[in-house]
């Protein structure tokens, strides 16, 4: 009989329990309450699937040609957090944090093995999530737009919704939970859900 890796989950035995801070949303609720929740998750299982690591464990590489580690996944989404809530839904006229036109990879290519670099990018990230959180929450409605001219976010180059925003950014963060999965496995033979 083949043993199951899977007896090596973040919890404790796979199922839903109170070691599982996903497991604590809101279950039945409206369109935006639903989609506050998914996004809710999709946060804290990257934060879920980075604790207990050290700076070198962060920054190690997937497999070459690939920059992809967790620290730089880490400072992409808090990159794409600032991009689309806070440049694009406020409107407001903020910096990017690690990417540049001269180095479009910014945000992988510095994720260096520095405890220092892995704090500022945790710090980087939580803020950008505290700013969405309190901008979604503020927001009148799902309803309001704001421009994506240069098609950043997936808008044809024009309006979108902050419903659509949200959609994207749980696409997002969906996109790089199986990224974050391989990677974390490949640290230390984790696997969770």
């Amino acid at each position: 009989m083949a043993t199951s890796r899977r007896a090596d989950m973040f919890t404790s035995d796979g199922k839903p329990s109170d070691d599982d801070p996903r497991e604590h949303g809101p279950r039945l609720g409206d369109e935006r309450t639903t989609l506050v929740e998914a996004l809710r998750r999709g946060r804290l299982t990257l934060e879920l699937k980075c604790a207990g690591l050290d700076a070198e464990a962060m920054a190690r590489r997937c497999v070459e040609p690939s920059t992809m580690s967790l620290l730089g996944l880490v400072r992409h989404l808090a990159e794409m957090e600032r991009a689309t809530f806070r440049v694009m839904m406020a409107g407001q006229d903020a910096p990017r944090l690690y990417c540049s036109a001269t180095d479009r990879d910014g945000d992988f290519d510095g994720a260096l093995a520095d405890p220092q670099l892995v704090a500022q990018a945790w710090e980087a990230w939580r803020a950008e999530v505290a700013f969405a959180t309190r901008f979604v929450t503020e927001a009148p409605s799902l309803d309001i737009t704001a421009d994506d001219p240069l098609n950043q976010h997936g808008s044809g180059g024009g309006s979108m919704s902050l419903r659509e925003v949200l959609v994207g950014m749980i696409e997002e963060y969906s996109r790089h939970m199986g990224h974050v999965d391989l990677l974390r496995e490949r640290i230390d033979g984790r696997l969770g859900q």
